[in-house]
């Protein structure tokens, strides 16, 4: 291993090649591994402790601002939910409008101001805790690994909030039905960058009892009292290729103007010639994507990755983002007794019409998306025109003329279906959705069944309540 390219963690940070700003196809693009990337070989060196969090930081590279004075541009037409920290979604018929959701109208979920970028040749990562050395990755070191193009919707645990509000009163950001998006991922897999600290693949624990990979933000926010977003997955997941979490440094395309491999790209970070297609709301330089798993697990603007033995305990996995049931309030919550949600269960939503729509007479295309989390495909999506008492199945697909088949070779597992349907529609009608995936779960008839003080999980039957115009015609006359 050349020790002059990858540096223990007590080491400065050193310089890395500059990089832009974010179911599945999993081809890597052949590149050959440097010698100093290769798989460890026995090398011991004292763990160094990650440095206190300060207020704002002082980070090499990437810096987390202790104002909102210098937020990113935003879409006009997205619906903000909060403007402080920036929490905003599309309306909700652009996220039909095409299969890979476009950048400008991906979610944006954040727990505080949007970490600038001072130097990205100073940009790095350290890989710390219970390994048997710790190292510092740069940019180019990740880059230099086997690329993988993933193809995965990232869905905030909150989507769907607001209708789960109006049946009794949660706590969170209000979030329509658009707390989600489907995109290409492109990146690094996990597994091959935990295999430069001598964790295998496959691994459940490390040597040294290591059970749990946790994943620390630059970004600094109120929940954490001024320190660091972080989340953590089980090393099992980590370290499992198939399980496809990517270290991700492109969203939706390719990163340069030049050419695809390696050697072009860094020339072209040289030059400067960038188009970051992952953007600063979006994580940029480097974030963490973890497919099927709630949105809260992908951390964005990686700083550093630690093996621990536990899970992290932080906030955002300790006492946020739990299920918990409907008797359970803020009077009488225990944290302990519920685990971190990690997949999330399988979900639906009409996004073509909205309540109280005023349609005309006769057919009505009715569309939206259906998506399931841990790799499960949708089985099928129903219709109902008449609240739930008669059922049509809707046709569902992903790409364009290539037929959606649940678990098919040619569909990506990791990302949602889109379906529609076209159905007279009587008047006054309630239009409902409903997705079964292929373990056969449903999503649950009734909002109430499902309540929680948190606000998290509304997986149930999607409502749409319209009108038909001739109906709304004679009510005028």
């Amino acid at each position: 291993m050349d020790l002059k390219n990858v540096r223990s963690a007590s080491d400065s940070r050193h310089p890395a090649s500059q990089l832009p700003a974010e179911s599945i196809t999993t081809q890597p693009k052949k590149k050959k591994t440097p010698a100093h990337l290769e798989p460890w070989s026995p090398w011991q060196i004292h763990p160094s402790p990650l440095p206190p969090s300060p207020s704002p930081p002082e980070m090499p590279g990437l810096t987390a601002p202790a104002s909102y004075s210098d937020e990113p541009p935003r879409h006009p037409a997205l619906k903000i939910n909060s403007k402080e920290p920036f929490n905003a979604e599309p309306h909700r018929s652009a996220l039909v409008s095409s299969y890979i959701t476009p950048v400008d109208f991906f979610y944006k979920r954040n727990h505080g101001p949007i970490p600038i970028v001072d130097d990205l040749s100073r940009y790095s990562v350290s890989i710390t805790g219970i390994v048997n050395k710790n190292v510092q990755l740069s940019m180019a070191d990740i880059m230099s690994l086997p690329k993988y193009d993933v193809t995965a919707t990232l869905q905030c645990a909150g989507n769907r909030r607001t209708a789960m509000s109006k049946v009794r009163k949660v706590r969170g950001v209000g979030w329509d039905i658009s707390a989600l998006g489907n995109a290409t991922w492109g990146g690094a897999k996990l597994s091959d960058v935990l295999e430069l600290v001598g964790i295998p693949k496959l691994s459940s624990v490390t040597s040294l009892g290591g059970k749990h990979v946790e994943f620390v933000s630059v970004d600094r926010c109120k929940e954490e009292k001024g320190g660091p977003y972080k989340a953590s997955i089980p090393l099992k997941q980590a370290t499992d290729p198939e399980a496809d979490v990517l270290l991700a440094y492109e969203m939706n395309g390719e990163c340069t103007r030049f050419g695809k491999n390696v050697e072009q790209r860094h020339s072209a970070q040289n030059l400067g010639f960038w188009m970051h297609t992952l953007n600063r709301d979006h994580g940029y330089p480097l974030r963490v994507v973890v497919p099927g798993v709630i949105g809260a697990r992908s951390v964005k603007w990686l700083d550093s990755i630690n093996i621990i033995e536990e899970e992290c305990q932080g906030f955002f996995v300790q006492k946020d983002y739990k299920m918990f049931p409907p008797s359970v309030d803020w009077d009488n919550i225990n944290w302990s007794t519920r685990r971190p949600q990690m997949d999330f269960p399988v979900q639906s939503a009409i996004c073509t019409l909205e309540d109280v729509d005023v349609i005309k007479e006769g057919k009505a295309r009715i569309a939206g998306y259906a998506v399931s989390g841990g790799g499960r495909g949708i089985e099928r999506v129903d219709i109902s025109v008449d609240g739930g008492k008669t059922w049509v199945e809707a046709h569902r697909y992903q790409k364009s003329n290539v037929p959606y088949i649940s678990d098919g070779p040619q569909s990506d597992k990791w990302a949602w279906v889109l379906f529609e349907a076209t159905l007279d529609v009587p008047a006054n009608a309630e239009i409902v959705a409903k997705a079964v995936d292929s373990a056969a779960n449903v999503q649950p008839e009734k909002v109430e069944d499902v309540w929680n003080l948190r606000g998290i999980l509304n997986t149930s039957w999607h409502r749409i309540k319209i009108q038909n115009s001739s109906c709304v015609g004679r009510s005028k006359m």
